[in-house]
């Protein structure tokens, strides 16, 4: 059956933040149209099998896209030194890192202090970020631009992901290779005529007790062996099941190498991991992040919402590149939020949504240890906001072009009308 996934986010009073765009669950929304939609009947009766995405070689690189949904502050993660920072220290001086507690970063950066765990892959060079990185326009609406970033075709009404696009540049595809973790939901970056799977974890990758037999299969894809969209998805379904039974019958608890921390990343990581490692053929994975609309309560440098979801994203992430072993020579991850904050805070010690923001690139090919692309100094605000540096899509089209050469002539078709910007973020 089609189900909302539960909120992920850490525990915190400052939760409940009040912001109008999430009196409604994004979910919950996503929820509700797909029981509309005729693929509901095929759902109940495959579960999340049914819904796919595009199959490729085993041993090939991989991308893992993190969404911190909510709009999260890039300045408080990235932050600006020298002048810079003086502008952060009086407009939002309860909330703002100082200087001296810096880690990591470069001449003009710092890195906030809980993302020390993963300061070793920094100084390494497999952990780099670009800041100033947005949207063409600013929109501050949560809804309206995890749509635009995730759709990434600003001229069509066609509701397709830019992800499905890029599968859909493969021939025969098979529902292995591009998924959503942690949700039964499909995102919009997926969503498209392209076969997709979502799926809270690799358990899931399974058929219901009623149709795990061999015959019953076999009956079944005959059932639908038409030329239908519903027949092929349902062949498709069994197969991928078929293919997947050993991995969906494992514990990834039971294949970790390391320990993951308690919080909202765990099974999510934990099960990307034991995905990736079975060598299925995974190319892009997406998994998301909440809660970091922060309007109230940031906190400071030592206690807070801010320092508590930076720990426990940095301690998960280190864990996972840990646990992936050999397989994180070809793993890259990427986050990307809807929006930034803006740069005064408000009398709530939180800040509202903004425009501009940064984006944290690590693992394999990553040209890191420092902050690569523009930066437009807090001297050059866009009507109290970060100003936009660079499109959004330059980070991601640098990353996937250098990941996957294969696709390198294709970016008319991933980003229609686009044309990028060399970041340097990848090597």
């Amino acid at each position: 059956t089609v189900t909302a996934q539960a909120s992920n986010a850490l525990p915190s009073a400052a939760s409940g933040c009040g912001c109008p765009d999430f009196s409604i669950s994004r979910r919950r929304l996503l929820a509700t149209a797909a029981a509309t939609t005729g693929v509901m009947a095929g759902a109940t009766l495959f579960g999340d099998s049914l819904r796919q995405v595009a199959y490729g070689a085993t041993g090939g690189n991989i991308v893992v896209v993190l969404s911190l949904r909510g709009g999260a502050d890039g300045l408080s993660i990235v932050v600006p030194k020298g002048a810079d920072h003086d502008v952060l220290m009086q407009l939002r001086p309860r909330v703002t890192i100082p200087q001296d507690r810096l880690i990591g970063g470069d001449a003009n950066f710092g890195l906030h202090p809980a993302l020390a765990p993963l300061l070793p892959m920094w100084q390494a060079g497999t952990f780099g970020a670009v800041h100033g990185i947005g949207l063409p326009q600013p929109n501050r609406s949560h809804f309206e631009a995890m749509a635009q970033i995730e759709d990434a075709d600003p001229a069509s009404v066609e509701r397709r992901g830019w992800i499905n696009r890029m599968v859909g540049l493969g021939t025969n595809p098979k529902p292995e290779q591009h998924m959503a973790l942690g949700t039964a939901m499909v995102p919009l970056q997926l969503d498209g005529p392209a076969p997709v799977l979502a799926a809270y974890s690799v358990n899931g990758l399974t058929l219901p007790d009623l149709w795990a037999d061999r015959h019953i299969d076999e009956a079944v894809v005959r059932s639908w062996r038409g030329g239908g969209a519903y027949n092929k998805a349902v062949r498709q379904a069994v197969g991928c099941t078929t293919r997947l039974k050993s991995l969906a019958a494992s514990d990834p608890a039971a294949l970790a190498t390391v320990t993951y921390p308690d919080g909202p990343l765990k099974d999510v990581l934990l099960n990307t991991a034991a995905l990736l490692k079975a060598e299925v053929g995974a190319r892009v994975v997406t998994i998301d992040y909440g809660d970091w609309d922060m309007h109230t309560g940031m906190g400071n440098v030592d206690d807070g919402w801010m320092k508590d979801h930076l720990t426990h994203l940095a301690e998960s992430l280190k864990a996972f590149f840990d646990d992936l072993g050999p397989i994180a020579s070809r793993v890259t991850l990427f986050t990307i939020s809807e929006f930034g904050r803006r740069v005064e805070a408000n009398g709530d010690d939180g800040t509202d949504h903004g425009y501009g923001n940064a984006m944290l690139v690590m693992g394999a090919g990553v040209n890191g240890g420092h902050v690569s692309g523009s930066w437009r100094h807090l001297d050059a605000l866009n009507d109290g906001d970060v100003s936009l540096a660079q499109d959004y899509r330059s980070v991601i089209w640098e990353v996937l072009s250098k990941r996957f050469p294969e696709i390198s002539g294709k970016r008319s078709t991933i980003f229609p009308g686009f044309l990028p910007e060399t970041i340097g973020v990848m090597a």
